[in-house]
């Protein structure tokens, strides 16, 4: 059985090889854009979007074969081609190079695997079947995405502010972890649920961690 560890890794400005320019490689990419990597392409031919994302010097599109070697200096690497023998070589290449590969065709010859995501501002939840079943594990997602709806994006980024806030303003770590527990304890979600949340001024949040901190 196949166990892999759940991690989210920063690619934010690291090199990341996509090998093949078919509709798997889009999908592959187009994560990665949203993690803000800098990707080279290669594949002789690429799906009209990714040419676009070319054009727009969103990504490197090298137009030919893959080559021993051109996985020099990538943090991680898709062999997204429909080839097994290149993915192969591809997979090959990265594990001698220590580089984090997946393969399109087998995730046996993968070093991590792209899980499904919902994604909600700060909010990402990752499913996965370790390869098993990718249809089950998009519909869990849909099933997600109905119970963590858009409010999620604002609720979090509420926490994610008054967390810097606390942070800023209380010294003591255990006076800090009750106020940021005690802001999930309020009913801030339901607020933001039923349109009647409001972002705090400078002032309230001054007075909300004044107030609280007394209590703690």
């Amino acid at each position: 059985m196949e166990r892999y560890t759940p991690i989210f890794v920063d690619i934010s400005g690291k090199s990341c090889c996509v090998v093949g320019g078919g509709r798997v490689a889009e999908r592959k990419i187009k994560g990665l854009l949203h993690a803000e990597a800098q990707i080279k392409v290669i594949s002789p031919e690429v799906t009209p979007t990714l040419q676009q994302l070319h054009h727009d010097s969103r990504i490197q599109w090298l137009a030919r074969s893959y080559r021993n070697g051109d996985l020099r200096g990538a943090f991680l690497v898709y062999a997204a081609t429909d080839h097994s023998e290149v993915n192969t070589a591809v997979v090959q290449e990265a594990e001698d190079a220590g580089i984090l590969v997946n393969d399109a065709i087998s995730s046996e010859r993968s070093t991590f695997i792209t899980p499904s995501v919902v994604r909600r501002g700060r909010l990402s939840i990752a499913i996965s079947t370790a390869g098993a079943g990718p249809v089950a594990a998009a519909e869990i997602r849909d099933t997600l995405e109905q119970q963590f709806g858009d409010e999620y994006e604002t609720y979090i980024e509420f926490l994610y502010q008054m967390r810097m806030e606390v942070k800023a303003r209380v010294s003591s770590s255990g006076i800090r972890a009750k106020l940021l527990r005690r802001l999930t304890e309020m009913d801030v979600l339901e607020k933001i649920r039923t349109g009647q949340f409001e972002w705090w001024t400078e002032e309230q949040i001054g007075d909300w961690i004044s107030h609280n901190q007394e209590d703690v």
